[in-house]
C-alpha cells in the first residue's frame, strides 16, 4: 500500500504531497523534509530504493523533479499476521520496481497530458494534477495505470470548461 507520493524540484520545496494514511500534521512535516533530504542527497550512482523509519522509499529524478513514493506494510496483513500467530514485525512486500514502473506511468501520463511535463505545469495546475493522481490511485493502491483511461475524464472536463467559457461572453 502506497503511503504517500510527493513531487519535489531540486531545491527541496515541496510542489505536490498525497498522503494515503492519516498522520499528524507534525510528524507529517518532519517525515516530508527528513525524505526529501535523503533522497536529495544520494547521487545518482545510488539506487533509487532506500528504507527510512519503517518507510520503503522509491525515487526517480526527472529533470527538475523528484517524484517519491513511500510505502509501508498493508493494515491488512498485519491483521493477517497476527491472527495467524505471527510476530508483531510485519515485512513490507511491496515491489519496488513495480513502484518505480508506477511512477514512471505518472510521468509518461503527465507528459502526455501537459505536453512536457515542468515544476510550472506542476504549480500552476495543482487541482488537475491531484486529480490526475486520484484516477490513478485510491486510499494508496494502483486501480489505473491506461493512460487513456487516466486522462478521459480530464479532458472531459477541460472540453466541458472550454464550453461554459464560450457562453458567458
Amino acid at each position: 500500500m502506497i503511503s504517500f507520493i510527493l513531487m519535489v524540484n531540486k531545491q527541496g520545496q515541496t510542489r505536490l504531497s498525497s498522503y494515503y494514511e492519516w498522520m499528524d500534521m507534525q510528524e507529517r512535516v518532519a517525515l516530508e523534509s527528513e525524505i526529501i533530504r535523503k533522497c536529495l542527497s544520494r547521487s545518482e550512482l545510488q539506487c533509487s530504493f532506500l528504507e527510512y523509519r519503517g518507510y520503503k522509499v522509491v525515487y526517480r529524478r526527472y529533470a527538475s523533479l523528484f517524484f517519491i513514493a513511500g510505502t509501508k506494510p498493508d493494515v491488512d496483513a498485519r491483521k493477517s499476521s497476527k491472527a495467524a500467530g505471527g510476530d508483531k514485525s510485519v515485512e513490507n512486500y511491496e515491489n519496488e520496481l513495480g513502484l518505480l514502473e508506477f511512477i514512471h506511468t505518472l510521468v509518461e501520463t503527465m507528459d502526455r497530458w501537459a505536453g512536457s511535463i515542468c515544476e510550472l505545469d506542476i504549480m500552476y495546475q495543482l487541482e488537475q494534477v491531484h486529480f490526475l493522481l486520484d484516477e490513478m490511485v485510491m486510499n494508496g493502491y494502483i486501480v489505473e495505470t491506461n493512460k487513456s483511461n487516466v486522462l478521459r475524464p480530464i479532458d472531459l472536463m477541460d472540453r466541458e470548461s472550454k464550453k461554459n467559457e464560450g457562453m458567458f461572453r
